[in-house]
């Protein structure tokens, strides 16, 4: 090999660790932004002339770089919709970026909603995920996360349960049971709201009547503002029955004899089923529910069911990356999951700017399912994952790509040198 090729082996080698020293540059310049993998430069040497009989070498060229996918130091942030993921996989995002609409992957788990109420990563990007309908059925293929049209559907009420003392000493009213008078035709009211199919509320009043020797009777009306057919202003009732107490107070028997509405608009016949608790008759001890001692009428406890409509008001993410909502009428329920892609070879991902990957050749296809699934890792929620790269190690390879730099330029100087000394033999 000449003088001349030595030249070009140490200009070879200065590009090559110029290039190299740019990687960890990167590298330094990124050590805060979230979620970023590091890269690692590759070197390959080059071949050059043949030296009795054998091919020299020719220096050397930064080969490639490869993306170091290490998991990266994971801390709490409180933001409930900023995820990590610890282990391996991606979030899948889709939309615009740089003029071109696509699905890319990210580990950058900063999500905040939109003002339409996608989730969206800072760029716009939208989350990709499972949607989760309210009987808890999740859709097969992942889509945009859209959390603003969630709504917590409404519940008919079908069961009543009461607990009361009916004052053993009241005695039966003078009147008879009229819905239009029941402050003078019954011993004891109380009242409770009750929803029907389309969620909206009715206030029902419940009216308990001592026939005496431990026979009391019960009647539950409403406005007939609510119901079908019904004038507004007029008591209307819904349901009856009727409870048998012994001499010691406990509850023997109760009974129930009609229990049907048509509340407006609403599905037609909608049952109640009133219950007062314990009872003899169906084995229990009958002091354990309602009870009949000398002491003045009152309500311990209820459990009605039933709900409104419930619009969202928060959202939580489990492990499987599964996100509860919280809604306005008490209601919890998952809506939604959070879609993770994993690869063949993720180091073979082409970076395309703002902490985001594009599928290439090298990578193979996205393989979607949610966390905790196969080999993706688990969603660790409010939390962040920190860039994975270590300064001390990167200024230490810096250091080395330094030296390198420096003894290549000694090459060149050195050939530079030789080329003098022959260009003076002339001299």
């Amino acid at each position: 090999m000449s003088i001349f090729n030595s030249l070009y082996i140490g200009v070879n080698g200065l590009t090559a660790h110029g290039d190299a020293i740019s990687v960890v540059g990167d590298n330094i310049a990124n050590a805060s932004t979230i979620g970023f993998k590091r890269e690692r430069a590759e070197f390959s040497d080059m071949l050059g002339g043949v030296i009795d009989g054998q091919r020299a070498g020719g220096g050397v060229r930064l080969g490639q770089t490869q993306t170091m996918f290490e998991q990266g130091q994971i801390s709490a942030t409180g933001n409930p919709l900023d995820m990590a993921i610890n282990g391996h996989g991606l979030f899948e995002v889709k939309g615009q970026y740089n003029g071109k609409t696509a699905n890319y992957y990210t580990r950058n788990g900063q999500f905040s909603l939109d003002s339409t109420g996608y989730v969206v990563n800072p760029g716009g990007l939208r989350l990709q995920g499972y949607t989760i309908d309210p009987s808890g059925v999740r859709s097969t293929t992942p889509g945009d996360l859209d959390l603003s049209s969630r709504q917590s559907p409404a519940v008919a009420t079908t069961n009543a349960k009461m607990t009361l003392n009916l004052d053993s000493t009241s005695t039966t009213p003078a009147l008879p049971w009229d819905p239009a008078n029941q402050g003078t035709t019954a011993n004891y009211t109380t009242s409770m709201t009750a929803y029907d199919s389309l969620g909206n509320a009715h206030q029902v009043a419940v009216s308990f009547i001592n026939d005496g020797s431990g026979s009391w009777e019960w009647h539950a009306t409403t406005d007939g503002a609510g119901l079908n057919g019904g004038t507004a202003g007029t008591a209307t009732e819904i349901a009856s029955g009727t409870m048998q107490f012994n001499t010691d107070g406990s509850l023997q028997a109760q009974t129930t004899n009609s229990s049907s509405a048509d509340f407006l608009n609403a599905a037609p016949g909608q049952v109640i089923n009133f219950n007062f608790g314990d009872d003899i008759a169906t084995g229990g001890t009958g002091k354990a529910g309602t009870t009949q001692y000398a002491a003045t009428s009152s309500v311990s406890a209820t459990d009605i069911d039933g709900r409104a409509s419930g619009k969202l008001t928060d959202v939580s993410v489990n492990s499987d990356g599964s996100i509860t909502g919280t809604f306005d009428n008490g209601d919890s329920a998952k809506i939604a999951q959070v879609a993770i892609a994993s690869f063949q070879n993720e180091a073979g991902l082409t970076r395309s700017g703002d902490n985001l990957y594009a599928e290439s050749a090298d990578s193979g296809q996205p393989l979607v399912d949610v966390a905790g699934s196969g080999n993706r890792g688990a969603i660790a929620a409010g939390s962040l994952e920190s860039s994975n790269v270590d300064l001390s190690n990167e200024l230490v390879t810096l250091i080395a790509y330094q030296r390198a730099f420096e003894a290549n330029s000694k090459t060149i100087s050195t050939a530079d040198q030789m080329l003098s000394t022959v260009s003076n033999l002339k001299q």
